[in-house]
């Protein structure tokens, strides 16, 4: 037999591996913009979450409606040194230009057979951060229409514009407005806003066109101190910061709640200084001696407490420190189960 020659052909080691190594350098190819992309940081979500928060007392159902905020300047404060209030206002590293960071709060109760709405934000009076009263309780869940009664703390534009909408129509069209007779009958006068100083005269305006559609509808009426307004609500009077400021008591199973107007309009300062009034004050001596009084009474009782004017959500208890007072506040929870609706 011939013999048979086999041929071996040899291929170079590096063509052998770049032969294998073709694959995996396509895939590279194509995983490389992907891997790219992943190490990329996301976009920041420069946006905040709606305005409201929710708390119990009792049966109640309390949600805070955020509002916004204003700036408020802290030579306002009187009675102290400028520069203790400023060690004050540090020691909560609270900024001071262009003014203190301020809340508008209101708060939203549900009893179980009405929902009450106590203040009802600043609207378009005071620009353009705050006015967000209405978006935040549609966030929370509830409509404008279902709202039965609003509460007034007292007649100054960034508790009751709000009331109005931006056609001059009732904001809450199938509420009653209450407020204290006091209040009415000063912020309503004619004769008292015609002799106002000029620069409040623009006060005494707003108030009466925020009410105007709730007055010729016949649905404001007024109150007096410790008249009960519903089941579970009392009036409190806390005269001083306005001739009729007030709270409202609710109580619900033995648990109460204090929501105020400006009693604080600083928690930095105010709490540990109580003396300590604002320019706002109609009558600065009584506003200090309503506020130490319901500080003590707050303290003392462990009464929850909800203000207009603390930081959002504005819930939480006084606490007493020494001689002094400290604002303690709420820490986010669960809420209990929701009980059955009451016939309304």
């Amino acid at each position: 037999m011939p013999k048979t020659t086999t041929k071996t052909t040899r291929f170079p080691l590096r063509r052998a591996l770049a032969a294998a190594l073709l694959p995996l350098a396509a895939l590279g190819a194509t995983l490389a913009p992907l891997a790219e992309a992943q190490a990329a940081a996301p976009a920041q979500q420069r946006s905040q979450v709606p305005g409201y928060y929710r708390a119990a007392v009792g049966d109640f159902e309390v949600t805070a409606l955020f509002d916004g905020v204003v700036p408020l300047a802290p030579g306002l404060l009187k009675g102290l040194a400028a520069d203790e209030i400023q060690t004050l206002l540090a020691r909560m590293f609270l900024e001071t230009t262009p003014g203190v960071q301020t809340a508008v709060n209101a708060f939203l109760i549900h009893t179980g057979q009405k929902l009450v709405l106590v203040d009802a934000g600043a609207a378009a009076c005071f620009g353009p951060t705050l006015g967000r009263i209405q978006d935040n309780l549609k966030a929370a869940g509830y409509r404008p229409e279902q709202v039965d009664t609003v509460l007034l703390t007292h007649m100054h534009a960034d508790h009751l514009c709000g009331l109005r909408d931006a056609q001059g129509r009732a904001a809450f069209p199938n509420a009653t407005v209450r407020v204290a007779a006091r209040d009415a009958g000063f912020w309503l006068d004619e004769k008292t806003a015609a002799s106002a100083p000029k620069e409040m005269q623009g006060f005494f305006r707003m108030a009466s066109e925020a009410v105007a559609p709730y007055r010729e509808a016949g649905r404001l009426s007024t109150f007096e101190p410790g008249e009960v307004l519903l089941p579970g609500v009392t009036a409190m009077a806390t005269n001083g910061h306005t001739p009729g400021h007030s709270a409202f008591l609710f109580e619900s199973q033995g648990r109460r709640l204090l929501v105020w107007g400006d009693l604080v309009h600083s928690h930095a300062v105010q709490f540990a200084r109580p003396a300590v009034s604002i320019e706002f004050d109609t009558d600065p001596a009584q506003a200090i001696a309503t506020r130490r009084q319901v500080f003590e009474q707050a303290a003392s009782q462990g009464w929850s407490i909800a203000g207009a004017h603390l930081p959002f959500p504005g819930l939480g208890r006084v606490g007493r420190e020494g001689a002094t007072y400290r604002w303690v506040p709420a820490e986010f929870g669960p809420l209990p189960a929701a009980t059955a609706p009451s016939s309304r």
